[in-house]
């Protein structure tokens, strides 16, 4: 199995993919949800074509959607986020943009 090194014991993890002042608006996050339709190479796939990332980060992602229910692939304003949304859901992942909370 690809992913058996994974450890199910982590807490946090931290992927720098804040991209700031592209586009109008505040941050906003792009959160993919676990589905049990689409298999790890595909979110993957997705992942790395529609949102640039390295393939080890797709697959990092790809297993805290897997094994939290959800993750935030990538920050960045509205605008920016808004197609990449679109392009995920054309590609049937589960995807949303939320609002950047302030603590």
């Amino acid at each position: 199995m690809l992913f058996n090194h994974f450890d199910e014991d982590f807490d946090t993890v931290v992927l720098d993919e804040t991209e700031t002042d592209i586009g109008s608006g505040t941050a906003s996050q792009l959160i993919v949800y676990n589905d049990d339709h689409n298999t790890f190479d595909w979110v993957i796939q997705c992942l790395t074509e529609i949102l640039d990332h390295s393939p080890e980060q797709a697959e990092q992602l790809a297993l805290i959607v897997h094994f939290k229910g959800k993750a935030t692939v990538k920050t960045a304003p509205m605008s920016v986020l808004r197609p990449k949304k679109d392009a995920l859901v054309d590609r049937g992942l589960s995807a949303v943009i939320e609002g950047m909370k302030d603590d």
